[in-house]
């Protein structure tokens, strides 16, 4: 093992340290103590991971560019899933883990594109590929690693993964049109967010709880169930993700808040708001008619700030997320216990808490 992935062995996964001490500030022990259990559960998994990711590598442009992303800290949350969704069965073995990296380099190569699309300047504390190297270099390591990931998915045979997972990126795909095609449009109709969101974000989450299963040796009715409870998670996870945009900690995310906005992004708290205030449209008017990437005028930011949460709109983006959340644990009910198990309801319950 490489002395980057030992040593990040040592350590929890960043999303559960995050979680811990979030659980820790809002006084949910119980939660923090599920928590701590998690990290013992995946933590050599998750090095395991970290070691494959490590081997990846390459001194042209296009690949410096995809490493410049993918050796910075990360979640790792989907690849997380994954190997919980095989330890659900018979654990993690070599399949398990080939496909958990291939989970990581979709969800990465979906960054660098993105950063592309938006013009991004920074992710994950850091300048983005695009910023550095170009949005040529990053376009190109995002489909490095596409290839990369279909590629391992190849290798780990597993029934179903290969023609799946191409399902899913053409799914992936078909929501950016959507977002592509409305972005910037006022759309007061939670059904077009939703299908943007179940595309992009929900069916990655999706596929990785499913091959997971199946990589565990799980029977179809158990693996549709993982999949299931992935859908749902990547819904909750989204929809926490839309609200920290407007009530968030721009330290904490590491993104300026109102960024998804300034990129002509309307996610569900402006539509709740919307639909509760006529005073958002206006606001949101204002901000849209800005450049691109212009920061609004700070009474107007505080201002959108202020009817989101006194109109309820933040609590019942909040109220959705928890409850697609208790939608997936409700799903996997009838799995055998085990820690896998318990972990999966306690990523659930958790997502709900984070603030990043």
């Amino acid at each position: 093992m490489s002395l980057i992935a030992t040593a990040r062995a040592t350590e929890s996964p960043d999303v559960i340290t995050t979680l811990q001490s979030v659980c820790d500030e809002q006084g949910l022990l119980d939660l923090a103590g599920r928590l701590a259990d998690l990290s013992d559960l995946v933590r050599w998994d998750l090095a395991n991971l970290e070691q494959s990711l490590d081997e990846l590598s390459g001194d042209d442009v296009v690949r410096r560019g995809g490493l410049h992303l993918l050796n910075r800290p990360g979640k790792r949350l989907r690849p997380m899933c994954l190997a919980l969704g095989a330890r659900v069965g018979s654990g993690f073995g070599a399949a398990a883990r080939q496909l958990a990296v291939a989970v990581e380099l979709v969800h990465c190569a979906t960054l660098l594109h993105d950063d592309v699309v938006d013009l991004g300047e920074e992710r994950r504390g850091a300048q983005t590929t695009r910023a550095i190297y170009g949005n040529a270099a990053s376009i190109f390591a995002g489909d490095w690693f596409l290839v990369e990931a279909l590629r391992r998915v190849h290798e780990a045979n597993v029934p179903g993964g290969l023609s799946s997972l191409l399902e899913v990126i053409d799914e992936m795909i078909g929501a950016e049109a959507v977002q592509l095609e409305t972005r910037g449009r006022l759309e007061t109709n939670p059904a077009r967010y939703f299908q943007i969101v179940e595309g992009k974000t929900a069916s990655l989450f999706r596929w990785a709880l499913g091959i997971g299963g199946r990589a565990g040796g799980l029977g179809e009715d158990d693996c549709a169930a993982l999949a299931d409870y992935g859908q749902n998670l990547g819904v909750a996870f989204q929809l926490i993700d839309d609200l920290l945009d407007y009530v968030g900690s721009s330290a904490r995310t590491g993104k300026g808040l109102f960024a998804d906005l300034r990129e002509g992004k309307i996610t569900y708290p402006l539509i709740a708001g919307m639909q509760r205030d006529s005073s958002v449209k206006a606001l949101l008017e204002e901000i849209l008619a800005l450049p691109p990437h212009a920061t609004p005028r700070p009474r107007v930011a505080l201002e959108l700030k202020r009817v989101l949460e006194a109109s309820g709109a933040v609590t019942e983006c909040r109220a959705l997320a928890e409850r697609r959340a208790r939608d997936a644990t409700q799903g996997i009910e009838h799995l055998p216990d085990s820690r896998a198990k318990q972990a999966l309801l306690t990523v659930a319950l958790a997502t709900v808490h984070r603030e990043h």
